[in-house]
């Protein structure tokens, strides 16, 4: 009999480990589900700010809603649309299900130096913006209603203007300078530099949607500056098989590597 007990506790724990993996927003039992493991991840991580006494959740948080269910942020375009006058990017992102392989939502967005408290941003900053900006717009589409119910205004924090500071941006523009000569050049390296195929490899396996997406979701790391991301996506289309588990491989291990950086830097 306690054996019997036994056998059921570990197969309760096991079905408990395997429905938190992952979740079908389709399913109604599942939906609050989701947003109690929102809200927890969110304030554990601090992943949002509290603007005018309401609380914004960072594109991060949005990311992390979005891959609960299998939805990753492809950015499609970055588009620099500056004048003489206004330095200024569009980006536009889709959304796609991992499961189905089909892309289930859009959001495109602008970023302007000429917006309060972006005077002094670097290009690279704007146009990183601009992405992230979309990004979180394209999981606001489809998915607000669960950061709703998950206790948070249904808005990403990237679209409140007044939220960041001339001093925020010169923060950011000097963590990214200090971060960007770690491993800058293999980043980018397993992508840029084209390999010699041979006449009996042409008909060598094409990157895999996953994979594509993969990288992307990779690229959108904090601590990969614009200029990299940049370099990589406009040559992503070139990558076969083997070298987009390289890439994979290399961006996991540099990735690692700068925020072990980071952590040194603050407990210095």
């Amino acid at each position: 009999m306690q054996k019997q007990v036994e056998m059921n506790t570990e197969n309760n724990q096991k079905m408990v480990k395997k429905r938190v993996e992952s979740y079908d927003i389709s399913k109604s039992d599942e939906t609050m589900n989701l947003a109690v493991d929102l809200a927890k991840f969110i304030k554990e991580n601090k992943l949002f700010h509290n603007i005018q006494g309401k609380e914004f959740v960072n594109v991060e948080g949005w990311q992390y809603a979005g891959s609960r269910l299998g939805i990753l942020p492809i950015v499609e375009e970055l588009t620099n649309i500056s004048d003489e006058h206004e330095m200024k990017y569009q980006a536009k992102v889709k959304l796609l299900n991992l499961r189905t392989e089909q892309i289930v939502g859009s959001g495109f967005a602008i970023c302007s130096n000429k917006e309060s408290g972006k005077k002094y941003y670097q290009e690279f900053a704007i146009a990183s913006m601009a992405q992230t900006r979309a990004i979180g717009k394209a999981y606001r589409n489809i998915l607000a209603w669960i950061i709703r119910a998950a206790g948070y205004e249904p808005t990403p924090a990237e679209e409140m203007d007044y939220l960041s500071t001339p001093a925020d941006a010169s923060k950011a523009s000097t963590q990214r300078s200090q971060a960007a000569p770690v491993a800058a050049e293999p980043i980018a390296a397993e992508v840029q530099q084209p390999k010699v195929v041979a006449q009996d490899d042409a008909t060598q396996k094409p990157a895999t949607t996953k994979q594509k997406a993969e990288i992307l979701l990779l690229l959108n790391n904090e601590v990969v500056t614009a200029e990299e991301k940049e370099k990589m996506v406009s040559s992503i289309n070139k990558l076969d098989f083997e070298r987009a588990e390289k890439a994979i491989a290399k961006l996991k291990r540099v990735i690692a590597e700068r925020r072990s950086q980071d952590i040194d830097d603050v407990a210095a």
